[in-house]
């Protein structure tokens, strides 16, 4: 054991195909979005929510670290559930709730000035298509938000160091599920082509405490 520390990865969450991560629309006027993105209510601007990005995550993790089928998320590996948090002990004694050692953080859109510059006057576009029932063949139209191919938003997770036994696996372990996102896709309909994201310029610091990051990084720029 040792004290605790934090660890905060920060870098650019960058967006290489159309990402929707949809907002709750009730109703939606005729010729309006049938689908729309959320956004910050502060400047309309999208956001990448940290629960959207920790759901993902973890789904992926567990489909990749489990060894037997997880009917909750209590039930995935118990180096998936110290990250990620248990309410019922998840892996370890089924009883006492685990708190993750992971803080996700909301996403901002970072590079609006670039987008710009780019010529781009708002920071979505529409996507349109098509549902065809196959037995009357009558299609069904659809507008899908998306957020544009080139935004970077700014990306922050914080990890809390209270194991030193542990430490090395948790990081393996995160960053396994940075890559995997990569490999994967974020939001809605990936197998369409949407959500495809990377990770540019990441760091690790310490920002509470006392941890050598050193080796940490070196690995994030390999």
């Amino acid at each position: 054991m040792l004290n605790l520390a934090k660890i905060r990865f920060s870098g650019n969450l960058e967006v290489e195909s159309g990402l929707h991560i949809g907002a709750s629309s009730a109703f939606a006027a005729i010729g309006a979005i049938d689908s729309p993105v959320i956004k910050d209510p502060v400047t309309n601007l999208p956001i990448i929510p940290g629960s959207s990005l920790k759901g993902k995550m973890r789904t992926l993790l567990a489909r990749s670290y489990n060894q037997r089928i997880a009917e909750t998320p209590n039930d995935d590996d118990e180096r998936i559930c110290r990250l990620f948090g248990a309410s019922t002990g998840g892996g370890r004694d089924g009883q006492s709730p685990i708190a993750g050692r992971l803080i996700f953080r909301d996403s901002f859109l970072a590079n609006k000035d670039e987008l710009m510059d780019k010529g781009l006057s708002t920071f979505t576009e529409d996507k349109f298509e098509n549902t065809i029932n196959r037995t009357t063949m009558i299609a069904s139209p659809r507008q899908i938000e998306r957020v544009v191919r080139g935004s970077k938003f700014a990306f922050e997770l914080i990890y809390d160091v209270v194991d030193s036994t542990e430490v090395d696996e948790d990081l393996e372990m995160i960053l396994a599920g940075l890559k995997l996102l990569e490999f994967d896709y974020l939001g809605g309909s990936g197998s369409r082509g949407y959500g495809k994201v990377a990770f540019k310029d990441l760091k690790a610091e310490t920002v509470f405490g006392n941890f050598d990051v050193e080796a940490l990084n070196q690995k994030l720029e390999g």
